[in-house]
């Protein structure tokens, strides 16, 4: 995607969210919102209320993040071109909330058994203790049950699609890795994940065993316990406006923990 492109898409989708909210909302009335295109293989034009916000959204990107009216909206994603009018969504969220003041990720992602759905994740931006990070991981992939290790050790046991842990760690470099709950295969990783004090990063795991998986990073930014201190983020952007690439963690390892993870817990991705 060219930073135009890019540049472009951020400027309609901003401008149609806003387009939809009646009446006009004050700044106190707003929520932040960013979206992250994790169904492998599917580019799709993103809908909500029935206004098409994003066309041609291609996998593994995440939006910048936008400023829409708090409130409820009717989400959708259809196969890119498609003419919704006789075209059956992949997937939809009726009512979604978006709580005013929140900082909200929206998520195209595969359930365990591989169906399209949208989930919408609140971002936990309250102050992070002095020489603290916030971690939250969330598993959007079409896997069973997985345990998340830091260190080898397991912080998040059992966690399944679409759940999320989240817990405070020293600011540093961590090394992470995904594991097939309550063994030892290896599914995703290891990672090194730089946590910058007073930051939020979320992972995503997402993916499929056919497909590939692959982890998603999202990192706000100003949530250090100073009085001064402002939530704001990169929604997964470098300086220059392009979405980052996602971090492709494939390969023979993680083939041959996939093909291990379906025989043990039988053909369910």
């Amino acid at each position: 995607m060219s930073r135009t492109r890019s540049t472009t898409l951020a400027a309609l989708t901003a401008g149609g969210l806003v387009l939809l909210a009646a009446p006009p909302a004050q700044a106190a009335d707003t929520a932040t919102v960013s979206v992250l295109h994790a169904v492998p293989g599917v580019p799709v034009d993103v809908y909500a209320n029935g206004e098409e916000l994003i066309p041609d959204f291609q996998p593994g990107t995440l939006t910048d993040e936008m400023s829409l009216p708090a409130g409820d909206y009717d989400l959708a994603i259809y196969p890119a071109g498609s003419d919704p009018a006789s075209t059956t969504p992949a997937a939809k969220a009726d009512d979604v909330s978006v709580p005013a003041g929140a900082n909200a990720t929206v998520v195209a992602h595969l359930t365990e058994t591989g169906t399209p759905v949208l989930t919408p994740f609140v971002n936990d931006v309250s102050a992070v203790p002095a020489g603290q990070a916030r971690v939250t991981v969330r598993h959007t992939a079409a896997a069973p049950a997985v345990d998340v290790r830091a260190g080898g050790t397991v912080v998040a046991p059992g966690l399944t699609n679409p759940q999320e842990a989240t817990l405070e760690v020293p600011a540093g470099t961590i090394s992470a890795d995904v594991t097939l709950a309550g063994t030892t295969t290896v599914a995703i990783g290891p990672a090194d994940l730089t946590l910058g004090e007073g930051t939020v990063t979320a992972v995503y795991a997402w993916g499929s065993a056919d497909a590939g998986y692959q982890l998603a990073v999202q990192t706000l930014s100003g949530m250090d316990s100073a009085p001064s201190a402002v939530p704001g983020g990169s929604g997964g952007l470098t300086g220059d406006g392009l979405p980052l690439p996602l971090v492709a963690l494939s390969g023979a390892g993680l083939v041959a923990a996939a093909l291990a993870g379906r025989r043990l817990l039988g053909t369910r991705v």
